[in-house]
């Protein structure tokens, strides 16, 4: 049988790529958790991370874990609700930015609804900005959004990125003329990072495209009708970053950070925060 504690470090680390990362999330030493990890593979009898001087790495026998290190927590955890009668009931109203929706974020919450099927999870999809009226109105209990990086807010921080410029490889764009630009439809933090900088270096730009969320977006930049502010590490496969190709200004770090409603019930809006912080921030594959 697999110590839980062993299977929830390995998954920190397979989400990190990383000992030490690892080990400052779960606030433990970085010995502990080479000790740990070495503990499991010898339980399994596999080869589980391939390590070398930049990084952890999953092996084949590695990813198959994080599979059933998944289902065996989740089965963990319900067993542990049932047996002390303590499954959490209730309703979560949790809203979260649309370009999150292309990360892990919806396997999290089919992940959170599997383990708390009796919280009524009411999901809410749109901009940062609305949605943190929202939460201000109490029209939510928890939201996960970008803001400005090292902005002073009640949230816990997630994960930290940088926006940059993304387009169509193919796209060419003549010196002197405006910049393409794509955008949210305001108030968008995105939208006013990428006009600030423009203006603050000098550069004329033109609106070629205003969506209102994520698809629309990556639907106008893969036409190549223009250049669009993204985060880095969400940026899909087929596109590319541009900042150096056009000599476009550079762009601030934003983080990730969840944001929760005083008077919500707690109990739900940690597990679901819990959720969120040990899978981090990804790129859906």
């Amino acid at each position: 049988m697999y110590d839980p504690i062993l299977l929830r470090t390995f998954l920190v680390v397979a989400e990190t790529h990383s000992f030490t990362n690892a080990a400052l999330r779960l606030g433990i030493s970085q010995p502990t958790v080479s000790q740990q990890m070495s503990k499991l593979e010898r339980a399994a009898g596999r080869m589980l991370l391939a390590r070398d001087t930049r990084e952890v790495r999953l092996t084949d026998n590695g990813d198959a874990m994080a599979g059933f290190a998944r289902t065996i927590l989740a089965a963990h955890a319900a067993a542990e609700s049932y047996f002390n009668g303590s499954a959490m009931k209730g309703r979560l109203r949790f809203g979260a930015a649309d370009d999150l929706a292309i990360t892990q974020l919806p396997q999290m919450l089919r992940h959170f609804r599997q383990l708390y099927p009796e919280i009524n999870l009411e999901l809410t999809v749109n901009q940062s900005a609305p949605l943190r009226r929202r939460l201000e109105q109490g029209h939510l209990d928890l939201i996960f959004v970008k803001q400005s990086a090292g902005e002073a807010t009640a949230s816990t921080r997630v994960a930290k990125d940088t926006l940059v410029w993304m387009a169509q490889d193919t796209l060419t764009l003549a010196a002197g003329n405006p910049v393409p630009l794509i955008a949210y439809q305001a108030p968008s933090l995105s939208r006013k990072i990428a006009i600030d900088a423009l203006e603050a270096a000098g550069r004329t730009w033109r609106i070629t495209c205003n969506t209102r969320d994520v698809n629309g977006m990556l639907a106008a930049v893969r036409a190549g009708i223009g250049v669009a502010p993204f985060p880095h590490s969400l940026i899909p496969s087929d596109l590319v970053k541009v900042s150096n190709r056009f000599s476009l200004p550079e762009l601030v770090d934003v983080d990730y950070v969840l944001m929760a409603n005083p008077t919500a019930a707690k109990e739900p809006v940690q597990a679901l925060m819990s959720a969120i912080m040990s899978r981090g921030v990804r790129r859906e594959a």
